[in-house]
């Protein structure tokens, strides 16, 4: 009878990781003549790994598109529907009694799972740790009891846990050992409907369908703005902006006439995450639709590749900042949520900077418009200094090399076993995985 591996992800980047992780633990158990079943949480790109290839296959309990709510009134409103899937996860845990536990970041359901599988005496490895040094850091105790091994992508992360006597270990940021996306501009625009001559900035509103809400409008806003308002009959600042641009030796931009309008200048571009559902994206682009007033928006797939052609970006903070610093796409940093969550995290996060690439460098590299700054005009405001060469986009991307390099360095050297982060993450599993299983042959895998 073959091990049963519990892999469990709720969001868009995690998912992401736990699809990578699924084909990892296949490899490297086939490549040692063994097998094992997987189950747990996970989307349609975990789903999809699990089929590929052989009959590994991934049984997805739970759909983590119907548990990634956010904020606390949302979670409120959501609590019927995430509580009964929370209990048809834990059924499933005490029915089949896997041999090892991944969850991956998502700690408000994980922390709970990471208890009954204590409870079950389960290891549980836990892969992007939850950020317990910006706040909640009383959860700690929560890690030292349930947590078997704390597998962080950042570096400070290790030593922060280890100091607090958790085993932890910096396996590498999975992002940072990506290629840069193959896909040339000239087939992206033929694959989205966009024109390769003009410039293309991306807006990445969340990967939740209440962060979208919530940020979306006021994106398109700063779009609207940015391209041109015709309530300002001169359009005075279009005719100074189109000069600007014209001016450049850039090859994203094509030389024009200084009475072209800027709305011909800009096409923008709105990844939309895979864990999104059918109806959530219809919605999504009705939303779009109501506010985009005339702008050329395209709908895209790959969030990685509208990043790194576009010439800047709009991103809400999360996993996405860190996709752009890595690509050097210079961005600005928004985020709103409820006035309650809001007022609440004041008091509670004890960090200087909320987007992770300000963290990592100690400094304000990449502006943050949270909250009540989060408007328009300061989406605009600053977009444009980022938009023609100069000293504030070089400087931008200056800084975005070194945190890749940071991120790089480290994966690149990681364990002298020449692994990339998530290769280490499905070793350390089938370490445990071995360690618990009383089949014999399972040692072999990790021998």
């Amino acid at each position: 009878m073959s091990p049963t591996i519990f892999i469990s992800a709720g969001e868009a980047s995690g998912e992401q990781y736990g699809a990578l992780l699924v084909t990892a633990l296949k490899n490297q158990l086939a490549a040692a003549g063994q097998t094992a079943e997987f189950f747990g949480m996970g989307g349609e790109r975990m789903q999809a790994a699990g089929a590929a290839g052989g009959n590994q296959t991934f049984d997805r309990i739970v759909r983590s598109e119907d548990m990634a709510v956010m904020g606390l009134t949302e979670v409120v409103l959501h609590l019927p529907r995430i509580y009964r899937e929370f209990r048809k996860l834990k059924q499933a845990i005490r029915t089949r009694r896997p041999s090892v536990a991944v969850l991956i970041d998502f700690p408000e359901i994980h922390f709970r799972l990471a208890r009954e599988f204590h409870r079950l005496g389960v290891p549980v490895i836990f892969f992007v740790s939850p950020q317990l040094w910006a706040w909640k850091q009383h959860r700690i105790k929560l890690v030292r009891q349930f947590v078997r091994r704390m597998l962080v992508i950042f570096p400070f992360e290790e030593s922060y846990y280890r100091e607090r006597g958790v085993d932890a270990e910096f396996v590498g940021h999975p992002l940072a050992e990506l290629p840069a996306p193959a896909i040339s501009r000239g087939q992206f625009a033929l694959e989205n409907g966009l024109d390769p001559a003009k410039t293309w900035i991306a807006l990445l509103p969340g990967s939740r369908a209440r962060e979208i809400r919530d940020h979306l409008p006021t994106m398109l806003q700063a779009a609207w703005t940015l391209a041109g308002n015709p309530r300002d009959p001169a359009n005075r600042r279009s005719i100074q902006y189109a000069a600007v641009l014209a001016s450049l030796n850039v090859s994203q931009f094509t030389p024009m006439p200084h009475t072209r309008r800027r709305a011909d200048l800009f096409e923008f571009i709105v990844p939309l995450a895979p864990t999104l559902s059918r109806a959530q994206r219809t919605a999504i682009q009705q939303l779009a639709e109501k506010h985009r007033r005339g702008l050329v928006l395209r709908f895209v797939q790959d969030a990685r590749a509208a990043l790194f052609h576009a010439r800047a970006s709009v991103v809400a903070s999360g996993t996405a900042t860190v996709e752009a610093a890595l690509i050097g796409n210079p961005f600005v940093v928004v985020y709103r949520v409820s006035p309650l969550t809001y007022a609440i995290a004041k008091r509670v996060v004890k960090v200087p900077h909320v987007a992770m690439a300000n963290l990592i460098a100690g400094k304000r590299l990449v502006p943050e418009l949270i909250q009540g700054d989060f408007t328009a005009a300061n989406i605009v405001q600053q977009i444009e200094r980022l938009l023609p060469d100069g000293e504030a986009r070089e400087s931008m991307m200056q800084g975005l090399k070194a945190i890749r390099e940071v991120l790089t360095t480290g994966s690149a050297g990681r364990a002298e076993q020449d692994q990339g982060a998530i290769e280490r993450v499905a070793a350390i599993t089938l370490e445990q995985l071995a360690a618990a299983s009383p089949d014999p042959g399972i040692q072999a895998v990790t021998s």
